[in-house]
């Protein structure tokens, strides 16, 4: 039995680059190789695609060289169907022009990108377009989980428990500062969140206690993106999160894990530097595992999140974060991670469902998703372009009239 052709896409353009380098290093490792030949697709922040065998070592990305031997540019068939990764070999001799050469055909893809350009739906929208296998959540899930403002509007109009908030544009910002200030201030009381929109990680995210705060945090905030979100800040909060896995109707939460933080905010610092071994991305953090809440408490987060899962039709892993409210027993969802750090696979494995089961799943639903979509109908033919006529004015008119 042949092998499954895997796909293994990450970096990309966003300040999450690192990161994804981390979480797709961690996956190839721990994947069947009995099952997959894995094909290592590296996005650099130039947005320039790669391919070979020194992606598999954290070393090549220190200072990465697209010259190193054994690396070469690759290029994504666009053509539906094809998933075929191809290279351009350079030209041989004095008259040899360059030639195309397929380096893999590709089964499935896991795409492995922390934020933007990646985990945004933008990837995913390519690969719909390709109509190669994916696993991660699809085009709309993607995208409004993404963007923090959207998902805000999103899990509202929902039903769903979130903190008070409003949001900015940079330009409105820079041209009132001072009347951007009155407005939050007048939405929401002391202290607050401010996030742009469109990141993760926590990297721009900071706390403000009072206007001089609140303004440099807006400030750095809008260094990250055109659009921030600020939101209610609740007083010595629980962190919860709770990882989801699955497809359609079939859906199963994780257990449910309390990141640990010595201040007011997980930042980037403490999820992926100062942990005992930086390479290990999120698995990394400082965590209690399971968390030490009521029973009642955690059956209501893991069934919050199989809901939140189903309603945005996610696929494969996500992972939903909250805020719990001790003093008034409130949970509140923070955000939606559609790709997930390290995947969360440390969050499956005091389930019983270790990295290279819970990668196998990934697949499977893949695979699933993609039978699914190509059962639908996309044959559907009308005479409207015989019947039309575009030869001027008069056509144009006989064209509408027809229709």
């Amino acid at each position: 039995m042949s092998k499954m052709q895997l796909g293994v896409i990450f970096g990309s353009r966003t300040c999450e680059h690192e990161v994804s380098v981390i979480s797709a290093l961690q996956l190839m490792k721990a994947v069947d190789r009995e099952k997959y030949d894995v094909t290592p697709v590296y996005i650099s922040m130039k947005g320039e695609w790669f391919s070979g065998d020194p992606l598999f070592e954290l070393k090549t990305y220190s200072g990465f060289d697209e010259n190193t031997k054994g690396i070469f540019k690759v290029n994504l068939d666009l053509t539906a169907g094809s998933g075929a990764l191809t290279t351009i070999e350079p030209s041989k001799g004095l008259f040899g022009g360059e030639k195309q050469k397929m380096v893999v055909r590709l089964d499935c893809v896991i795409p492995v990108l922390h934020g933007m350009h990646g985990e945004d739906g933008t990837l995913q929208g390519m690969l719909e377009m390709c109509n190669i296998p994916y696993a991660s959540s699809g085009v709309a899930a993607s995208a409004v989980g993404m963007d923090k403002v959207f998902m805000k509007q999103y899990f509202l109009g929902g039903g769903f428990p979130v903190l008070p908030s409003c949001w900015y544009l940079r330009k409105t910002f820079e041209d009132e500062p001072e009347t951007v200030l009155d407005g939050i201030e007048k939405a929401l009381p002391y202290p607050v969140f401010v996030k742009p929109s469109m990141l993760g990680s926590s990297i721009g995210v900071s706390k403000a206690k009072d206007r001089e705060s609140l303004k440099k945090a807006l400030e750095l905030a809008f260094e990250f993106d055109r659009k921030v979100l600020v939101e209610k800040g609740l007083e010595n909060p629980l962190e919860l999160n709770c990882s989801v896995l699955g497809y359609g109707d079939e859906a199963q939460p994780s257990e449910i894990e309390m990141p640990v933080t010595g201040g007011d905010l997980l930042s980037f610092i403490d999820k992926y530097i100062q942990g005992s071994n930086a390479t290990k991305g999120m698995a990394s953090l400082k965590r209690v595992l399971p968390a030490p809440i009521e029973p009642e408490l955690r059956d209501r987060i893991r069934n919050l999140s199989v809901d939140i899962f189903k309603s945005m039709d996610c696929k494969g892993v996500v992972r939903i974060d909250y805020m719990y409210d001790t003093a008034a027993g409130e949970i509140y969802i923070t955000e939606i991670n559609t790709i997930p750090g390290s995947l969360a696979f440390y969050l499956w494995e005091p389930c019983g469902i270790h990295y290279r089961e819970l990668i196998d799943k990934m697949v499977e639903y893949a695979m699933r998703a993609h039978r699914e979509k190509n059962e639908s109908n996309y044959a559907f033919s009308s005479d409207i372009l015989t019947n039309l006529s575009l030869g001027g004015k008069a056509g144009a008119k006989s064209g509408a009239k027809n229709a």
